[in-house]
């Protein structure tokens, strides 16, 4: 492997006349200004240097100079054949006019929606670019000619963009697949996923997934299928490590993911002004664990952010929701939170819920109205206490755990006999 130096920068031969110029941001604090990056991200782009140059997606604007200084160096004096844009966001398309700027006979490569998006972001026409000359339309299953070596394109609308699409090469069985397969996570120092310690990433990459691609699982799973006859070695991925010796691996995680494959656990979220629903929260929790239910996490909706609310709900099949009542409704801290899952379109789970009041409830009548609608598995038992949890009200939040417990016991118990075959 050849890796070339221009001062601090890197750039890393992937394959025969392919280089990964990528760029880590540890400065962005929220991705999409909503998910915590507390690893940071990176912004991964990739470069063709055989008979013609092609550079696939380029990176946010506030890693511009990082970015064009690595494809210079890459580049060694050549000019820029293509650039393919496989995904619009502004992550992955923000320095598009930094290129042209440094390489003005570059065409464009995108499919029929990209072209719309190019003038909604960043109005080419009025900057000078020529689109009947220098802008390439590709459909589904159309090639690009790059003189010893083609890629062939994918659409993959709502992956999760309506403009997304990967591309694929043939001889190196490479897929470049956009935000598919991606993670949150700078990469430090490693690039390859040979080269990682895969836990570190783990969390990330399910959490990834659930904040910015999980609504769209039902895509998803279409573009899977859709992959699935490819020859693919290789996964270079806009986001996250590449994935040259275990490409399985990635793929794996994410078919689980779309086809939204829970684990045996519960997560319990509460939003409590004083401690009440605390205690009821905890009540159930208890109860659980004698009931031998081991993966149970708490979370207070309100020193959690929903990134990691939406990545454990996704991940466990019980949910047990709690509420205090604010303002004759339900705590806007958890009605946040139920407005995100309605969004999220998530399947397989089991629910509970209970609450509290002082005087005037509301909070409760809400959540049972989420787990009407939520299509949800539904467990019966409900507590709401006025004020301080009575006696009964913890034996109501017994019998949520009970009830919980049974349908997690039940469920468990038939996958065990289909495994057996019984």
């Amino acid at each position: 492997m050849t890796e070339n130096y221009s001062g601090e920068y890197l750039s890393v031969k992937i394959r025969e006349n392919w280089h990964y110029i990528g760029v880590n941001d540890r400065e962005t604090r929220l991705f999409e200004n909503m998910w915590p990056l507390e690893n940071g991200v990176s912004y991964n782009s990739y470069l063709y240097t055989g008979e013609k140059t092609a550079l696939l997606d380029t990176v946010k604007i506030n890693k511009t100079s990082n970015f064009v200084e690595k494809l210079d160096s890459a580049l060694g004096g050549r000019d820029l054949d293509y650039l393919v844009i496989h995904h619009m966001e502004p992550d992955h398309s923000g320095s598009i006019t930094s290129v042209l700027d440094l390489y003005p006979n570059c065409k464009l490569v995108g499919n029929k929606k990209t072209k719309e998006f190019l003038e909604n972001f960043y109005e080419l026409a009025e900057y000078g670019f020529d689109y009947e000359n220098n802008f390439i339309e590709v459909a589904e299953g159309e090639k690009l000619d790059l003189g010893d070596t083609e890629l062939t394109f994918y659409l993959t609308p709502m992956v999760h963009w309506p403009e997304s699409m990967v591309s694929y090469e043939e001889s190196t069985k490479t897929l470049f697949s956009q935000d598919a397969f991606g993670a949150f996570g700078a990469l430090s120092g490693a690039i390859f996923d040979d080269e990682i310690n895969w836990e570190f990433y783990l969390d990330d990459t399910v959490r990834y997934y659930t904040n910015i691609i999980g609504k769209f699982s039902a895509q998803v799973r279409g573009a899977l299928n859709k992959l699935s006859g490819l020859d693919i070695e290789m996964i270079c991925p806009v986001h996250g490590p590449v994935w040259r010796e275990n490409p399985g691996r990635i793929v794996k995680l994410y078919n689980q993911l779309a086809e939204q494959e829970t684990q045996e656990g519960v997560a319990i979220v509460y939003g409590s002004m004083y401690g009440n629903t605390e205690k009821m929260a905890e009540t159930i929790a208890r109860q659980l664990a004698v009931r031998g239910v081991k993966n149970v996490k708490i979370y207070d909706v309100s020193k959690t952010h929903l990134s990691y609310l939406v990545s454990d709900i996704w991940r466990y099949e019980g949910l047990i929701l709690g509420s205090c009542t604010y303002n004759n409704s339900i705590f806007p801290l958890m009605n946040n939170l139920v407005e995100t899952l309605r969004n999220q379109k998530m399947k397989n789970h089991t629910i509970g819920v209970f609450g509290s009041y002082s005087w005037g409830g509301g909070a409760l009548k809400a959540l049972k109205q989420f787990a009407e609608d939520s299509g949800y598995d539904k467990i019966e038992a409900t507590a709401e206490a006025k004020g301080t949890p009575s006696e009964k009200d913890y034996a109501d939040c017994i019998e949520i755990g009970n009830q919980m417990a049974d349908k997690i016991i039940e469920k468990r118990a038939t996958q065990l006999t289909k495994m057996l075959g019984m």
